[in-house]
């Protein structure tokens, strides 16, 4: 019922709010753009997009056909993948770090499976060290880890390729408490956890005591710890939540370094499927969503 290119093209003005910036990002003219607008909006039966000299807004229905716009296109994309003859398909084994898991990495996964629908997308979740040595191991093709910067490879394909550079920080509630001279209360992962080391070396060689208070396998506990204020945590900088804080410069905490959020391969794996989620998760923002 609704041309696909009328709904992309529906999608782009949608997300930019220009029929400028759509015409742009589409290579086409505007006078176009309003054209594939107006087909669509009769063809709907309906307004969709609200004009007036400084803004273009969606009106109700129009919120409702961009929700079916993005449905329609992944479901018009999988089936022309699934039914040409160079569709993907087996089997990829999937690892990744726990506390990406906040990120967009979940809605990338979802749209990459409905683009590859033959793709038996296997995911493992874990912390990155163990994540790294099954892919060493050949358990698993891809994994998305983070590691030290200045971590030692075997070889060029061990360093991986950067997605993101991140600066840890320490974490805790606004109400959080750490008294003078009593030893830091520490929320952390089950060793061995990258995290955790970073802590604990920052902290001995800042010449500061320490104490664990919650040790947790996954980040929904040290998110869980950190919110009933038993503690502080070490978390990458832009993934902290809107109810935590950064409390280093607070309790004059040392700095923690970088970290690299990396994606790594087996050499041995299917090229294209791992070449394809690795686009995948390149091409998006890995923004916090909790």
């Amino acid at each position: 019922m609704f041309d696909p290119v009328l709904l992309r093209t529906f999608l782009a003005v949608a997300e930019t709010h220009s029929f400028t910036q759509a015409a742009n990002q589409l290579g086409l003219s505007q006078p176009t753009v309003s054209q594939q607008i107006r087909k669509l909006e009769k063809a709907a039966g309906r307004m969709l997009i609200a004009r007036d000299t400084r803004d273009v807004t969606l009106t109700d229905n129009g919120d409702a056909m961009a929700g079916f716009a993005r449905t329609i296109l992944a479901a018009h994309a999988a089936a022309s993948s699934y039914f040409t003859g160079s569709a993907m398909r087996g089997r990829l084994r999937f690892g990744a770090a726990d506390d990406l898991a906040i990120t967009q990495l979940p809605r990338i996964l979802r749209h990459f499976r409905q683009l590859y629908p033959q793709i038996n997308l296997e995911l493992t979740v874990n912390q990155s060290g163990p994540l790294y040595r099954r892919l060493k191991a050949g358990q698993l093709d891809l994994i998305f880890v983070k590691r030290a910067p200045d971590a030692e490879a075997d070889d060029v394909a061990e360093r991986g390729t950067v997605v993101r550079r991140d600066t840890m920080v320490w974490v805790g509630q606004e109400r959080t408490i750490v008294e003078p001279g009593e030893p830091v209360p520490l929320i952390a992962y089950q060793a061995p956890s990258i995290s955790r080391q970073l802590a604990i070396d920052a902290l001995e060689a800042a010449g500061r005591t320490w104490r664990i208070t919650c040790n947790t396998r996954e980040v929904n506990g040290v998110l869980a710890a950190v919110r009933a204020g038993i503690g502080i945590a070490v978390f990458p900088h832009t993934l902290i939540p809107d109810d935590l804080v950064k409390v280093s410069n607070r309790f004059s905490l040392p700095d923690l370094g970088d970290i690299d959020f990396t994606l790594l391969s087996n050499p041995l794996a299917p090229a294209e499927p791992v070449e394809a989620l690795s686009s995948a998760i390149l091409g998006r923002p890995l923004n916090r969503t909790a």
